[in-house]
């Protein structure tokens, strides 16, 4: 195609399959953008666009009007990215306490009759409505985006579900509150407990994702520590220490006995034993001469060698393996597919089903307070994130597992249909160990 490049961008607050339908659809047939490839597990959004109809700032303006914050990725992406991580898990961390402390509150206040030393202030109506409001409006803002977002896409979502439910308890209590006699019974019961405990556990859930999020898969995080922070490079006939990102193509490297060599390149000087294990699996060194090619990352055993640098930054074969892990860990299985398919049909099948249960309760005769428990009910509990986490998790964990064990696993699919082998073959250099 002409004039097709392509946009990574790091998206932060993508928490589900269904937030990539949503970027998808946001993306969508928008004069320019050719592809779009979303992972929520990744948090990495990677789109195909033409620079001469779209910009790179317009394609960062539609996923922030979606409702997330869009980095593009580039050098130095990752600090950026991971004091954005810290950012939100300290957001979250603090809208729990504040909510795990007024629902506390709330709690006691609504059952005098368990909790008889509660102070009568406490136990007023008007008390409990003024402490739940800040659980409702500010620990649980994000879930009344979330369903703005979906709504604006005609779309509903986990948020959907605990927006409507907890809203639903919130506002009849205010009404009970506020206005009694609307209500036929002399002391209508309220509901600002259900409201506030809902929104703090699930907020507490989305906490502990946030931290298991930021332990990016350790697999990655050790590849990356192969790699030195530094090389020597002779410049001037001079030698100097430069960052590795620095490095260019054609660069004359020095590399002393036991160090690591930092890029890929041919050796122009000197002969060496390289352990080329980390990234090969070979164990025994390997002897190199002048000509021969090196790899970044491996770790030079006993002669001063000089090489010539060929592949530099994102383009050396430590680089690639990471990215091929990378997108493993983003990859959909087939059976994923079938869970996001389910996920999208799931929602407002639930809402019908709430809605069905409230009028079913009410046909038959039982007042209205049990008829709006069981419609909580029927939302909160139907609220399927384990559906859409199950197997983006087991794929992350499989895929840094192989990696860390030297397997190179390309995708959910291998994962998914793995089970199923009976034959390893191995070439004539396939090392093996057992």
């Amino acid at each position: 195609e002409k004039n097709k490049e392509m946009v990574s961008f790091k998206v932060i607050g993508m928490h589900s399959t269904h937030c990539e339908g949503v970027i998808k659809n946001a993306l969508k047939n928008i004069t320019g953008i050719t592809s779009v490839d979303a992972s929520f597990t990744n948090e990495r959004v990677i789109i195909g666009y033409d620079p001469d109809k779209i910009t790179i700032n317009d394609i960062k303006r539609l996923i922030e009007k979606a409702g997330y914050k869009a980095l593009k990725e580039e050098k130095g992406i990752q600090d950026r990215e991971k004091l954005l991580r810290e950012l939100e898990s300290k957001q979250l961390r603090n809208k729990f306490w504040i909510g795990a402390v007024l629902s506390l509150f709330i709690f006691v206040g609504s059952f005098p009759n368990w909790f008889k030393f509660a102070p009568t202030l406490l136990t007023n109506n008007i008390t409990l409505f003024i402490l739940t409001l800040p659980v409702q409006l500010y620990v649980g803002s994000q879930f009344y985006k979330g369903f703005w977002n979906a709504l604006k896409h005609k779309s509903a979502d986990m948020n959907t579900l605990i927006a409507v439910g907890t809203s639903a308890a919130f506002i009849y209590s205010a009404i009970a509150t506020f206005f009694p006699s609307v209500f036929t019974v002399a002391e209508p019961l309220t509901y600002y407990d259900t409201a506030a405990v809902i929104i703090t556990l699930i907020i507490l859930g989305r906490y502990l994702e946030a931290i298991a999020k930021g332990h990016t898969s350790e697999a990655i995080k050790k590849l990356m520590h192969l790699q030195p922070k530094t090389a020597i490079i002779i410049k001037d006939g001079e030698e100097i220490e430069i960052p590795v990102e620095e490095v260019k193509v054609n660069d004359i490297v020095v590399i002393r006995p036991g160090e690591r060599i930092p890029v890929d390149g041919i050796i122009t000087f000197g002969s060496s034993s390289i352990d080329e294990s980390m990234i090969t699996g070979e164990s025994m060194p390997i002897d190199k001469k002048i000509g021969d090619t090196v790899i970044g990352g491996t770790i030079n055993k006993q002669g001063l060698i000089k090489f010539k640098a060929t592949k530099v930054g994102k383009d050396t074969t430590l680089a690639n393996i990471i990215r091929l892990v990378e997108e493993a860990q983003g990859s959909k299985a087939p059976i994923q597919r079938l869970a996001d398919k389910v996920a999208s049909i799931f929602v407002p099948v639930v809402i019908v089903i709430a809605i069905l249960t409230f009028i079913i309760w009410l046909l038959l005769g039982k007042n209205f307070n049990l008829a709006l428990f069981n419609f909580i009910a029927v939302l909160i509990i139907a609220c399927p994130c384990a559906l859409g986490l199950a197997t983006p998790t087991a794929i992350m964990v499989g895929t840094g597992k192989g990696a860390e064990n030297g397997i190179l696993i390309k995708g959910g699919e291998a994962l998914e249909t793995a089970h199923k082998i009976k034959t390893v073959v191995f070439d004539k250099t396939g090392t093996l160990t057992k």
